[in-house]
């Protein structure tokens, strides 16, 4: 929530609640005006990203659903909580996110982090899996084993869980575009491991309709990946009874910009659209439901989250009930949590320990589940162990050195938290309504309206931070004046992984069946074509005689094609939130100069590199850019260096300002220049800006980068250093 943003007086916010104000609110109105020694009580409210006017005082008065006070915990609609004792018994499950370089060395990592207390693995997959591709294929060179685990077959994930007991330990899997052969290869590495697909208990994400909103690591288009879903969804509900068969999240929209209300909506809105997709292939709701699962980002806004979770089980219990379930546990909403990434800052990052533990109260006050607490060097790149063993450790501070645990829903009842949790609930479904007449989540997300709205409101927010409306502790204000210290970073030898990987590859391929193993692939084939049978029990089969992850991709390409989306750059949104309109201006009278003495506008083509589709940093860029009177690109994601040049080349740009946040700059972004100089166009400068350590940016500097944006710089101020680069 902004500091200052839409403030109000309080009398106006009592109109706006269409009730007089109580006893009570009059008697604290009284007070309040001589404490504020002004004899008023005036501008004492505010009003929230999500539209929602927060008052300075609750009373029960204020209790729009009169039943909030009933409610109990392990009841319908199971606002506070799912389970009637929660923590009491035992404690949210601490399941950190990890996931690096080698099979070999995540394993010792996950081995270590076990031992030290966490009870749950969560695997990170490097950008190559995540987009089906093999770890030799040319498209994918600064992508392997940079963002995650690079797995290529069953051998590999063979490795990743090597001496770890899949019967005993839970594992989920952020895996959403090769869903079926990562998934495929995980069970077939339990089997060779003594572990049957019954005794396996987990969670695959599969959930592929945000991926078309805000993370883009998809592969095919929309259709075909909803039937995945459903054959997964189909597969799981009769042979895997321990293990969640989609976790359906919100947390990558709100990293993408998505406030609460959105990330709300849009993540239930999912959640419909995969209950009517296993509905459709005629499984009974309750064979399926009770083991949804869903996924959140916490963030900074600390009620808000609490709220928000409470309002999510609300909303899933009401939901259901157009379906009929006869299990209780049908209509529960279970979800994971996880703090968010986007709050944690590359200035004065010690701040970010305090963040992560804000964050992970408001989930565990919110009653989630299970717990990811991110570490505090995670805004320049992949955490060192130490910072990783201070992220996990907060969660066991949580819960062994306070009373966190001891009282089931604690801030249950608090005027405040229901009211904003039933305002929440009612700006929800005013979004879900809106899906609901663009004919489902599936047809919205063809139409474009979800994504708009999210980049709507990061480019509103992203305005606020720049504009210092909305503080942000180091970056914008209360900024340390001496040197900081650089902070210690993991660096992953991306070209070393990617050789260790090739030499795996070619050994399982001389080895193994080729004959069945193309067989096998072809009745893959053959079964996207006609629609018939189930695509993960023939994925599971190609993948236990050595398929590799990017040959069943491939089997599946030849039907359904690799699917590219066109979005465009979302345009006056950053301008009408930036409360600074000097500063503004400074920065367009610049650009008219330039425009005057060149005869045209700067121009930049914004591009990501390689398989990463994390977009956010990209489009606010352009839209900040575009409403400060640059011509502005964006490139299409998925790009090798060679074509973004060529594009840069074709639309007469000045500048290519690449957006990196999966720790491939430094293989990919030289790669960008050599081909701008093989091309004869070395005149077009390169800027970088995303999550890169302040340790490298005097090597991409050497390799001929004229400017580095790093975490937390404001857009007017790329502005200005783009144009005193191009101005000499």
């Amino acid at each position: 929530m902004s500091s200052n943003l839409g403030r109000i007086g309080f009398k106006k916010m009592v109109d706006k609640n269409s009730h007089k104000p109580s006893a009570q609110h009059l008697e604290w109105e009284r007070l309040a005006a001589i404490d504020n020694k002004s004899g008023e009580t005036k501008n004492l409210g505010r009003v929230t990203s999500e539209n929602i006017t927060l008052k300075p005082i609750y009373f029960s008065s204020d209790l729009e659903n009169t039943k909030a006070q009933e409610a109990v915990p392990g009841k319908s609609p199971y606002t506070r909580g799912p389970r009637a004792t929660m923590y009491l018994g035992k404690p949210w499950t601490i399941r950190q996110y990890a996931g690096f370089s080698t099979a070999e060395e995540s394993n010792q990592f996950y081995k270590q982090a076990l031992r030290e207390g966490q009870k749950g693995l969560s695997v990170a997959f490097d950008l190559a899996t995540h987009r089906g591709y093999d770890s030799d294929h040319s498209r994918v060179s600064g992508d392997v084993g940079k963002a995650g685990v690079a797995i290529d077959s069953v051998e590999d994930m063979k490795l990743l869980f090597a001496d770890i007991p899949l019967d005993e330990v839970s594992v989920s899997m952020t895996m959403n575009g090769a869903v079926l052969p990562v998934l495929g290869a995980f069970l077939v590495a339990a089997e060779e491991s003594g572990v049957s697909q019954d005794k396996v208990s987990g969670t695959i994400q599969n959930d592929i309709l945000k991926e078309y909103m805000v993370r883009n690591t998809f592969i095919f288009p929309p259709e075909p990946s909803l039937r995945i879903v459903g054959d997964i969804i189909e597969y799981a509900s009769q042979k895997l009874p321990k293990f969640n068969s989609i976790s359906i999240s919100g947390y990558h929209m709100q990293e993408a910009g998505a406030d609460a209300a959105l990330e709300l909506a849009f993540t239930l809105a999912d959640g419909l659209e995969y209950v009517k997709i296993a509905l459709s292939k005629g499984l009974p709701i309750d064979s399926f439901a009770p083991r949804l699962s869903f996924f959140f980002g916490i963030g900074m806004n600390f009620f808000m989250e609490i709220s928000k979770l409470r309002a999510a089980r609300m909303l899933w219990a009401e939901l259901m009930t157009e379906f009929n379930p006869k299990l209780p546990q049908s209509s529960m909403l279970r979800t994971h949590c996880q703090t968010s990434g986007y709050s944690l800052t590359e200035q004065e990052p010690i701040n970010n320990v305090v963040r992560t533990t804000i964050e992970a109260m408001a989930a565990v006050l919110g009653g989630t589940q299970s717990l990811h607490t991110n570490a505090l060097d995670e805004a320049v790149s992949l955490p060192t162990d130490e910072a990783a063993r201070v992220a996990r450790n907060t969660q066991l501070i949580l819960q062994h050195e306070t009373d966190i645990t001891h009282v089931v829903d604690p801030l249950g009842g608090s005027y405040f938290i229901e009211s904003l949790t039933q305002e929440l609930v009612n700006k929800a479904r005013e979004t879900l309504k809106e899906v609901a007449q663009a004919g489902g989540m599936a047809k919205a997300i063809l139409s474009g309206m979800p994504k708009r709205k999210i980049e709507e409101s990061a480019a509103r927010k992203q305005a606020r931070i720049d504009s210092g409306e909305e503080l942000i502790i180091g970056v914008n204000s209360f900024q340390q004046t001496e040197t900081q210290k650089q902070t210690p970073v993991r660096d992953i030898d991306n070209t070393e992984v990617r050789r260790g990987q090739i030499e795996k590859l070619k050994k399982i391929k001389s080895e193994r069946n080729e004959k069945a193993v193309q067989s096998s692939l072809a009745k893959l084939t053959e079964a996207a074509e006609s629609g018939k049978g189930n695509l993960l029990s023939l994925t599971i089969d190609a993948m236990r005689l050595r398929a590799s992850v990017g040959e069943a991709t491939e089997a599946l390409v030849k039907v359904y094609g690799r699917y590219l989306p066109n979005h465009q750059v979302v345009s006056s949104v950053y301008l009408g939130s930036y409360s600074n309109m000097e500063r503004l201006d400074e920065v367009r009278n610049r650009v008219e100069k330039f425009l005057k003495k060149n005869g045209r506008r700067p121009r930049i083509l914004v591009a990501k590199l390689g398989q990463d589709g994390h977009d956010r940093g990209a489009r606010v860029i352009g839209s900040g850019l575009s409403d400060l009177g640059f011509d502005v690109d964006i490139g299409p994601l998925f790009q090798t260096p060679e074509e973004v040049a060529k594009q840069a080349i074709e639309n007469d740009v000045h500048v290519i300002g690449i957006s990196s946040q999966a720790a491939g700059h430094k293989t990919l972004v030289p790669e960008l220049i050599d081909a701008l100089k093989k091309l004869k166009s070395e005149d077009i400068l390169v800027v970088v800006g995303g999550v890169i350590p302040p340790q490298d940016y005097a090597f991409l500097e050497k390799k001929g980068v004229v400017a580095i944006f790093g975490p937390g710089t404001p857009i007017p101020d790329a502005a200005d250093m783009i144009l005193n680069k191009l101005e000499g």
